[in-house]
């Protein structure tokens, strides 16, 4: 990361306590700008996890979802070279936004 110049990381994974929260907690220390997938973790318990995250905030990460990740990576829907990709896992797993993409898809593009 330092030898490529790259500022901004982004974490997530499973027990949030310690797994999420040392390599966040590392990075933000070294002057990373740190951005947790919250919803992609998971820790002991409910109320642990959202501890810990309320701790990594505090710390100065960002909390973000997997969905807000994509649609900012995205950014915009007429960039042709990633718009397939990004629009079928919003599909596939996000839910009513999914569903109305597709709608949408559909009605302005009719195969």
């Amino acid at each position: 990361m330092k030898r490529q110049g790259r500022r901004t990381l982004v974490i997530a994974g499973l027990l949030t306590e310690s797994c999420v929260s040392f390599p966040v907690l590392s990075a933000l220390e070294e002057g990373y700008d740190v951005r947790v997938v919250a919803d992609v973790c998971s820790g002991l318990t409910p109320a642990s996890h959202e501890a810990s995250l309320r701790r990594l905030e505090q710390a100065g990460a960002v909390m973000t979802s997997w969905l807000q990740f994509l649609l900012e990576m995205q950014r915009d829907w007429t960039r042709h070279d990633s718009y397939e990709a990004a629009r079928a896992i919003v599909v596939d797993h996000g839910g009513g936004y999914g569903i109305g993409l597709d709608y949408a898809r559909d009605m302005i593009h009719p195969a």
